[in-house]
């Protein structure tokens, strides 16, 4: 979950490194910061001198909490956590008490910060350990330039709105986070990629952007969800379309991007009795019309689901074996 802070109220109950912890992450917010402790750490204190943040250190009651959207509890005392935990519920705010889980309704995940663009990582308070090992792999798989590159495509929005037709923005904003630009920010080369942008605002298009679309065909020989590999995962995040072959399928539609067209033979009106053949129309219409095409057919069948597809169908292995 991702709450918008600002001119909202944040309390933290705690005075030491563990409440210091929530403030470096609340001090990237506009949250309005309030510290309940009876001291406070050189860090805290500092805060409150510089007015990023106020310190109540009179008697805590349920009032104390009372105009907070969000409350964390981490005083280094299990004992004093539930106990003020008590006193924040009765005020009804939405509460973490940091490192006891069941007496937590908001979670703090672990973040993959690329500001504006944050990825979050949680358990449920489960297994924080392999949440942080996932998000050390993740802080080597996004490049550390990438949030300046989201920052520059949000301030662009409004001129791509303008000037690329509806049609092939979807690619327009692919080739953005997929292609040159991508590159150029990961090495340094901000201008050379904002001016690229901008080349094909003014273009209308992104480079290369032809009108055919494309056709991944993916055999399956299992259902699970969780077995697919990563290119098959790429191409359903991509589509425009899905097919789905059969109904035992449809668990990997999980998968697809939200807003693609799912059509599953044999369930949705009209499929009962489709062959391969209606089906392979359905794909090339689709392609014809510039949209990219996934096909998930048993693996028995991919053989003769390929006849008549374009040369430049994509055989993608959509199980991990």
């Amino acid at each position: 979950m991702f709450l918008r802070m600002s001119d909202r109220d944040v309390v933290i109950a705690g005075g030491g490194e563990t409440a210091a912890q929530k403030a470096r992450l609340l001090l990237k917010t506009d949250a309005r910061i309030t510290f309940l402790a009876p001291d406070l750490d050189p860090e805290l204190r500092a805060l409150v001198e510089e007015g990023r943040a106020t310190w109540i250190n009179d008697r805590i009651t349920p009032q104390s909490f009372e105009n907070a959207q969000l409350t964390f509890i981490g005083t280094g005392s299990p004992g004093a956590d539930a106990c003020l935990h008590a006193l924040a519920m009765e005020a009804r705010t939405l509460v973490n008490v940091v490192d006891q889980p069941e007496l937590c309704e908001a979670n703090t995940p672990s973040l993959v910060d690329r500001d504006p663009l944050v990825v979050a990582i949680g358990s449920e308070g489960a297994a924080p350990v392999l949440a942080r090992q996932i998000k050390t792999h993740l802080e080597q798989v996004l490049e550390p330039r990438l949030g300046d590159l989201v920052a520059l495509g949000g301030r662009l929005r409004p001129a791509v709105a303008q000037a690329v037709h509806k049609d092939k923005r979807r690619a327009f904003w692919r080739w953005v986070y997929a292609d040159a630009p991508r590159r150029l920010f990961a090495r340094g080369a901000e201008r050379e990629a904002a001016e690229l942008i901008k080349s094909a605002i003014a273009r209308g298009s992104a480079p290369d952007d032809g009108e055919n679309g494309s056709v991944a065909l993916c055999p399956v020989g299992a259902n699970d969800a969780d077995l697919m590999t990563l290119r098959a995962v790429q191409r359903l995040q991509e589509c425009d379309l899905v097919i789905c072959s059969e109904k035992e399928f449809m668990p990997i539609l999980e998968l697809a991007r939200r807003d693609a067209d799912r059509v599953v033979v044999g369930r949705d009106i009209g499929t009962e009795g489709w062959l391969l053949s209606d089906q392979r129309k359905l794909a090339l219409d689709r392609y014809a019309a510039g949209e990219r095409v996934v096909w998930l057919v048993a693996r028995r069948d991919a053989e003769r689901a390929a006849l008549g597809l374009p040369e430049d169908v994509e055989r993608v292995p959509a199980v991990r074996v």
